[in-house]
Order: C-alpha cells, then sequence, then structure tokens
C-alpha cells in the first residue's frame, strides 16, 4: 500500500468549509498539501496554504485537529491518503494562486462533491455540530 502523506487546513465561517478546486479537477478539497522532504507539519501548511490562497496563517494559533485516511480519489486501487488536518487564525485576503482555480464555501450537503478522505472530515465535523447541514 502506498500512502500519500497531506496536511490540511481546516478553516469554518459560519457553518461553512473553506474548500478550494484545481485547474482540471472534478472534486472540491479542502486546501493544504503533500508534504516536501524534511518538512514539519507547520512548515509545510504555512508554505501550502501560502502558495494556494495567498494568505499567512499564524503558526501560534495552530490547533491539531486529526488524521483522517481514505482511498486516494483519482489513483490506482491501493493508494491512500493520509490527512493531517489543523486549524488557525490568518491573516491577509483568501484569494486562489497556483494550481488553484476556485474557492468555495461548502456545507454537508456538499459532501457528493469532495474527495473520499474529505467525506471522512465532513462527517467528522458534522458530528461535532461544526459544519452546518
Amino acid at each position: 500500500m502506498t500512502l500519500i502523506d497531506k496536511i490540511a487546513w481546516l478553516h469554518l465561517h459560519e457553518g461553512r468549509l473553506l474548500s478550494t478546486r484545481s485547474h482540471g479537477k472534478d472534486r472540491y478539497y479542502i486546501p493544504g498539501g503533500k508534504r516536501e522532504a524534511g518538512e514539519t507539519d507547520e512548515q509545510t501548511l504555512l508554505r501550502e496554504i501560502r502558495e494556494e490562497l495567498t494568505v499567512q496563517l499564524e503558526p501560534a494559533s495552530l490547533v491539531y485537529q486529526g488524521t483522517f485516511e481514505a482511498p486516494a480519489h483519482g489513483h490506482p486501487a491501493g493508494i491512500r491518503v493520509q490527512m493531517t488536518c489543523y486549524s488557525a487564525q490568518y491573516s491577509g485576503e483568501l484569494q486562489p494562486a497556483a494550481e488553484i482555480a476556485e474557492i468555495v464555501w461548502l456545507t454537508y450537503q456538499h459532501r457528493p462533491l469532495v474527495s473520499a478522505v474529505d467525506q471522512l472530515i465532513f462527517d467528522w465535523l458534522r458530528e461535532r455540530q461544526l459544519l452546518a447541514d
């Protein structure tokens, strides 16, 4: 089994979760990305969010939320993604950059539009009454 190691930013506002869609993709994804060699979770998340959304996460506000694992969307069977999630405050204005085509705010009704690992996170957020129906 191959495991893709990703770090993600859970940012909720009024019961909606910030999500993104990359150019040429058919699913929405929670912002974040793959760790580069030698990077910590914090370094990965700060870099990825700055590159994708043009905002600066505040390192002192990072809070671990959970780690989720599921089959990787768009990959052959046997490839799984492990998503380690954090919440954090930020400064700046959210704007799509790099490979990001659009920024959206999703509720639980949008669950079918996200990847398998994101669906687990949607369920987890809903169980905690953090994600609106």
